[in-house]
């Protein structure tokens, strides 16, 4: 089964338009399978509220859908937030009379120039959607796999369920699987892919894991399920960041910041700067009050929630 994970950024009516509305929380997902192809469409439900609900949306997509409706601060926090999550494919949709010589000058520089102008067509965009789902190169094999946990509860008659997408590799169907970062040892005792039971699943795919041997309780978003022996989980970490053009003054040592990674989004402070005169590139160590869940080389995107006007500090490369 071919799965898409979308990053949609427009109106709930048009999201409802190319998928039945299924998991909600600051995060609400659509689901559509037609045939071998499914997509899943990812709305951030509490933006511009939370800037984690967006962080959220652009960490679990493959590709965006951008509608936009108003030239305004939201619209250039979102376009930042999706260039440095890496989304490289996506589709524009203009409204309100707004042309492409308004959306020019703020996606220039970024992942955005290379985003499609789409018509206004409900029918067209979902039909394009299935079309690139249908183009995705199905991954299969024995590696070892990794899913961040957005959401679990407590099923009737079958025990601990976790919803997630598969970050990398494979997972198989009695599995045994690590639960980071507490170490706990979990099996998987099915898998689910939109509503079919399923033996395995690769990256890109959005799974519903049944899990024998923890409650739901001793969970929460943000937890990694992975046989992977590289996955780190640490109170402290060193990187060098990367600080966007707009964001206007060097960060101080005692800053608290958030790190979002995955389906982490943690409060973190910076310990040490340093960076030989240029304070958009400076090496930093941040510290965390909850383990960081990471592999070697991963890259955060940071925020600052204190500054209304504009969240996004940057992105940071873990050494």
């Amino acid at each position: 089964m071919s799965n898409l994970n979308i990053a949609f950024m427009g109106p709930d009516v048009l999201a409802k338009e190319l998928g039945k509305e299924g998991t909600s929380s600051d995060i609400t997902f659509y689901n559509l399978k037609k045939g071998d192809v499914t997509l899943t469409v990812i709305r951030p439900s509490r933006y511009p509220e939370k800037i984690s609900s967006l962080f959220y949306t652009a960490s679990l997509a493959e590709i965006a859908v951008l509608v936009i409706e108003e030239v305004n601060v939201r619209l250039g926090e979102t376009i930042l937030m999706l260039n440095a999550a890496g989304i490289n494919e996506g589709l524009l949709i203009l409204k309100n009379y707004i042309d492409q010589t308004q959306i020019a000058p703020l996606i220039k520089g970024t992942l955005l120039e290379k985003y499609q102008i789409f018509p206004d067509d409900k029918t067209g965009l979902r039909e394009w959607l299935i079309s690139r789902a249908s183009e995705k190169k199905q991954i299969s094999g024995d590696k070892t796999g990794i899913v961040p946990i957005d959401h679990h509860f407590p099923v009737k008659g079958i025990g601990t369920v976790i919803l997630g997408c598969v970050e990398d590799g494979c997972i198989k169907r009695h599995d045994m699987l690590t639960v980071h970062p507490t170490g706990k040892q979990v099996q998987v005792r099915s898998i689910q892919m939109h509503d079919d039971d399923t033996e395995s699943a690769c990256k890109g795919n959005r799974v519903g894991l049944a899990l024998k041997g923890i409650e739901a309780e001793e969970l929460d978003r943000g937890y990694v399920l992975s046989n992977d022996s590289d996955i780190i989980s640490s109170y402290e970490i060193k990187g060098k960041a990367d600080i966007i053009p707009y964001w206007p003054e060097p960060l101080k040592e005692q800053m608290v910041i958030y790190a979002g990674h995955w389906m982490q989004f943690l409060p973190c402070r910076i310990i040490c700067i340093s960076d030989e005169g240029n304070f958009r590139k400076p090496e930093l160590t941040l510290t965390f009050e909850q383990k960081l869940i990471y592999k070697a080389g991963s890259r955060l995107i940071l925020h600052y929630l204190d500054n209304e006007r504009l969240r996004i500090i940057g992105t940071m490369n873990i050494l």
